[in-house]
């Protein structure tokens, strides 16, 4: 069953257009990566689908179950279990991670028409939920992000991610700047979390991230379209020639 349907997605920021005509079709189970060079939308993408603001949409359609999400604010859509997992995650001085999710949690379940989660509720989510990525409870009781080394927020990304336990998760260079053990704790939590009903798209430039989230395609984000699609050797053909292949190949086809 589809879950995102991208239709011909043109997207600016400012007079400048990174999206061009982008298409893609993400089914309930399914795990998608998305590959590509460099300042050619990979992370434009991500964000308009979620809804940042930076980012015009000028010509397309973003369906999420159903619904054209562009139409919906930020928090719509996030209450309708779309994630993102940031290549930078913020910090946020001052408020725990346990609080921060609690309120996080709640929001989407008063949204769900659901009762909150009393305190003893919430704990007992929090203390399954962190052993998806080892998160230490010290860790737990710090603020959001702060201090953190990258691996720590990005493990953090990944608990959130399970706590709100979305339909469509979005991973944007969640490998970016881990070492071997954080990449394996990462990953096995994001497999832990696959589902029939759910996805996850997976963005990222490098194969060895592939190598623990095997996708059951992959994309390649060329000059704000996607120009090819194949299976998981798409990218290890990737590792092996880098990205220069794929601009002879798109000059050849349009001779």
């Amino acid at each position: 069953m589809s879950l995102l349907s991208i239709r011909n997605l043109h997207a600016s920021i400012g007079d400048k257009e990174i999206l061009k005509g982008v298409n893609l079709e993400v089914n309930e189970g399914e795990v998608h990566s998305i590959m590509g060079p460099n300042g050619n939308g990979k992370s434009t993408l991500a964000a308009v689908i979620v809804g940042n603001s930076k980012f015009t949409v000028t010509q397309g359609e973003v369906i999420f179950k159903g619904r054209n999400v562009l139409d919906m604010p930020v928090e719509e859509r996030a209450a309708e279990g779309l994630f993102l997992g940031f290549q930078y995650p913020v910090e946020i001085p001052g408020v725990s991670i346990s609080t921060f999710m609690r309120t996080a949690v709640n929001e989407q379940r008063k949204y769900r028409g659901l009762d909150p989660l009393s305190g003893s509720e919430f704990l007992k989510l929090m203390e399954e939920k962190k052993q998806i990525v080892e998160l230490t409870s010290n860790l737990a009781s710090r603020s959001v992000n702060e201090g953190f080394s990258g691996g720590e927020k990005k493990k953090n990304e990944i608990f959130q991610m399970a706590m709100l336990d979305p339909k469509m998760a979005i991973l944007d260079e969640t490998d970016s700047g881990l070492d071997i053990d954080a990449l394996r704790i990462v990953a096995n939590g994001v497999n832990k979390l696959r589902r029939p009903d759910n996805a996850t798209i997976v963005i990222t430039h490098y194969q060895r991230l592939l190598d623990y989230i095997v996708p059951d395609f992959v994309h390649i984000l060329y000059e704000g379209r996607i120009v090819k699609t194949g299976d998981k050797n798409l990218a290890l053909e990737l590792e092996k020639k880098g990205y220069a292949w794929i601009k002879e190949e798109l000059e050849n086809q349009s001779r």
